[in-house]
């Protein structure tokens, strides 16, 4: 197990620096010059020229991609072309709003979808089942950005039942000690901000969640239906076991592999549906974050944040591939 992690481990860096090279180069290739969004439209061609060589822009392309991933490989990801603070900062400053996002949205996908897809397995061809498949085949071709705006159009506009914006109202004062808002303060006990922030969360984490969890239920009934159909399960009904024991014990456990695949997909996708579902609900991440900066064409940041969810995307399948043998002891790993 422990060499298999390690040779699993190593081919991510091969996949990280081809990422790497894709993201450098597909960035110099946007329209606009740097060093011109720095210092405006009215700079001179000599201060432009001597903010090129500050930066190493006037370099041949190789040489600022390994300048780029020396900094890198040490934890510096740049400094933002228009603010001018670090990335890496400004990075982790905003990270904690993603995670909680992305984390919020992969637990409401799982806790419904996997259930759903359960009884849609089953009883199959039964109404649920019908009605299971159509909503799951509409949550996958549903535009995230067009659900977003009707969920805050209707719940936040007409019924005014929840926020459509930020992580807490702008009334609120509220310290955080880790920025993770929700968890700082149920640490401080500060019962009414974790009650406002669970109100900002639920609309941009029900659209976000809205995609993974139609493919988490179509992947365990698919899944399901295919364990429920062998010998075995056919073995341990004759024996006089309850179905509640067969379905859980026996079947779902053996169906879990291509699920636990799914989801390990999704959590990656998370981060990068976040973009839309930040700029539309104004949440303060790293989706809202990388948006602004293509706006204002500031590769340090795009380079940054794409590199950065890379690492996050193969750490997230290194992980599930490991949880492999976690989820069926007949998977060996020589």
């Amino acid at each position: 197990m422990r060499q298999y992690a390690i040779r699993r481990a190593l081919t991510v860096v091969p996949v990280l620096i081809g990422v790497s090279i894709l993201v450098f180069g597909f960035i110099h290739l946007i329209p606009g010059d740097p060093a011109q969004t720095m210092l405006g439209e009215r700079a001179t061609p000599e201060k432009v020229a001597a903010v090129k060589k500050q930066l190493g822009l006037d370099r041949p392309i190789y040489e600022q991609y390994l300048i780029y991933l020396g900094r890198v490989l040490r934890g510096d990801l740049g400094v933002s072309i228009v603010r001018g603070d670090p990335v890496t900062r400004d990075l982790l400053r905003r990270f904690p709003a993603t995670v909680e996002l992305a984390t919020s949205a992969i637990f409401l996908a799982i806790a419904l979808g996997v259930p759903i897809g359960i009884i849609s397995a089953v009883w199959r061809n039964s109404l649920m089942d019908s009605v299971s498949r159509v909503w799951a085949l509409t949550g996958v071709s549903m535009p995230i950005f067009w659900l977003g705006v009707m969920l805050a159009w209707f719940f936040g506009v007409q019924l005014r039942w929840l926020p459509t914006g930020f992580r807490l109202d702008s009334a609120t004062v509220f310290e955080p000690w880790t920025n993770f808002v929700i968890l700082d303060a149920v640490v401080q006990r500060n019962w009414e901000v974790a009650g406002d922030a669970l109100r900002h969360l639920v609309l941009p984490a029900v659209a976000l969640a809205t995609i993974p969890l139609a493919v988490i239920a179509r992947m365990t009934r698919a899944s399901m239906l295919e364990v429920l159909s062998r010998e075995y399960i056919r073995t341990a009904e004759a024996k006089g076991l309850p179905q509640t024991a067969v379905i859980l014990r026996h079947a779902l456990r053996n169906a879990l592999l291509p699920v636990m695949t799914v989801v390990g997909l999704q959590i990656g996708r998370l981060l990068a549906g976040a973009i839309l579902t930040e700029t539309i609900f104004s949440w303060p991440g790293i989706g809202l974050w990388v948006y602004e900066a293509i706006e204002s064409r500031d590769y340090a940041i795009v380079q940054g944040a794409s590199l950065f969810i890379a690492v996050i995307f193969v750490t997230v399948n290194l992980v599930t591939d490991l949880l492999y043998a976690v989820a069926d002891p007949r998977i060996k790993y020589d």
